[in-house]
């Protein structure tokens, strides 16, 4: 009832490459959209035959432009009823019901960023309690399992909208890039007022009520779905490397519900196989298949958790990301399937819309698209390289891919195709992890949380 027969296949056949998740094809987990793969593009008014005319911005300039621009998916696109992020913006995706579909890992990564909307004079901090109390008001009435959120939910009505037949219940993964947008939240508007007092105390209820042990079955592994019907039907482990290292650090720091320490050697480490050593341009990455997989590996845990200084017996994180981002930086300028466009101004491969629906780009996936949010989100790890590539988007590709709110999503010049929308989980990390390049304020608010350092301390991190 909920997809074509069609749909369902894609989706299957993108469960089924998440699921293999440390083999070398590269990871993928979303339900289709299927674009208009005409020959038409995205158009803005003040374009010439001889190009856009695009006024020269400062690199600062340029990043306070692109951050504000992004973060309107999330405030001026909220969707009404709920004030949560869409999942994305077209209204005919979905079976036309694009409009009503609000996701909760990608609001959670709007709400990293609301302590930056408010510092930069995007919204006032009035607007900004007011919209997260909003907020707030539809997760406490929303059914939840065991503590978890689901995928998606309908603005309208806050039910359940099943991300597939089996997945209808609690999803851990989105539940964790949730409560770390929350928990962001929380460290910033904590100036002691009754209304900021009274937020604090919410959002603390949400996170303590998080059953992560019992998303472990009893077993040394978290486990990424339940629901009621069908029980871990979908049987998918949480297991490194990809992008969930925050799922198994909050699981770890919960003051309710905390996972031992043998959860995480066991389950997410794999008993120390996680580590794969692989050389790639001559760069070292600790972690990850061939090629290190799609970039948001790098971003969707690091919105608040601080790679800077974060190390355990496996990895040191930043050089992992730093590594990870090169390695996908350099097979972009390698270019060795001759796509147009590829290059050192154009790179960045991770999971997007694509030409032909949904996909995990990456070097082993490489289906000619390059995505935004890839360059964008990596400015922690690769500054001068990201902003290269943000120029590039803005000032050679600002007539088809610059939009009301930011980058489209995808483009391919070897196909001359422009996504024509955003997806809150692409839009969430550039406005973030720009942020964290610049002032590391999502980072400094997230790890200022008591129950952040308490976890990371048990699973033998330094930090």
């Amino acid at each position: 009832m909920f997809k074509t027969n069609l749909s369902r296949l894609w989706l299957f056949a993108g469960l089924l490459l998440f699921m293999s998740c440390a083999d070398d094809s590269g990871p993928g987990y979303q339900e289709p959209y299927v674009p208009d793969t005409s020959d038409d593009v995205n158009t803005d008014d003040g374009s010439t035959d001889d190009g856009p005319i695009v006024e020269s911005l400062t690199d600062n300039e340029l990043l306070d432009l692109v951050q504000e621009q992004t973060f309107k998916y999330f405030w001026d696109f909220a969707e009404s009823n709920s004030g949560m992020a869409r999942e994305r913006s077209q209204d005919d995706a979905y079976g036309g019901q694009g409009a009503d579909i609000v996701t909760t890992g990608g609001t959670g990564f709007g709400l990293a960023s609301f302590p930056t909307a408010v510092e930069r004079g995007w919204v006032s901090r009035e607007e900004a309690r007011d919209r997260l109390e909003k907020i707030l008001d539809f997760l406490e009435t929303v059914p939840t399992y065991h503590g978890a959120f689901s995928h998606w939910y309908l603005g309208s009505t806050a039910e359940t909208r099943p991300f597939s037949e089996t997945d209808n219940g609690g999803d851990l993964v989105e539940t964790a890039f949730l409560i770390q947008g929350l928990l962001i939240c929380r460290e910033y508007f904590n100036d002691g007022s009754e209304k900021e007092n009274d937020i604090n105390s919410r959002i603390t209820n949400i996170w303590e009520e998080v059953e992560w042990t019992w998303y472990t079955q009893g077993e040394n592994v978290l486990y990424w779905h339940w629901s009621p019907d069908n029980q871990f039907a979908i049987d998918l482990q949480i297991k490194g490397w990809n992008e969930s290292l925050i799922v198994y650090v909050l699981a770890a720091s919960s003051p309710t519900y905390a996972i031992s320490k043998d959860v995480y050697t066991q389950g997410w480490a794999s008993g120390g196989s996680i580590v794969t050593n692989r050389n790639h341009y001559n760069i070292n990455m600790p972690l990850g298949s061939s090629l290190g997989g799609p970039l948001f590996f790098s971003h969707y845990s690091f919105i608040g958790l601080d790679p800077r200084n974060l190390q355990d017996q496996y990895a040191n994180y930043w050089q992992q990301n730093e590594a990870h981002t090169l390695i996908n930086y350099n097979y972009s300028v390698d270019n060795p399937k001759n796509f147009e466009g590829y290059g050192e101004n154009s790179w960045g491969l991770t999971a997007s819309d694509s030409r032909e629906g949904y996909a995990a780009h990456s070097p082993t996936n490489d289906l000619g698209v390059i995505t935004p949010t890839a360059a964008l989100s990596s400015f922690p790890y690769t500054p001068e390289e990201s902003m290269a590539a943000l120029r590039y988007f803005y000032e050679e590709q600002h007539e088809d891919l610059w939009g009301e709110m930011g980058f489209y999503d995808a483009f391919s010049e070897e196909y001359n195709w422009y996504a024509d929308g955003y997806l809150a989980i692409d839009q969430g990390p550039i406005v973030a992890m720009i942020e964290n390049y610049r002032t590391q304020l999502p980072w400094n608010l997230f790890m200022a949380n008591p129950e952040i350092s308490t976890g990371l301390d048990k699973l033998g991190f330094t930090y």
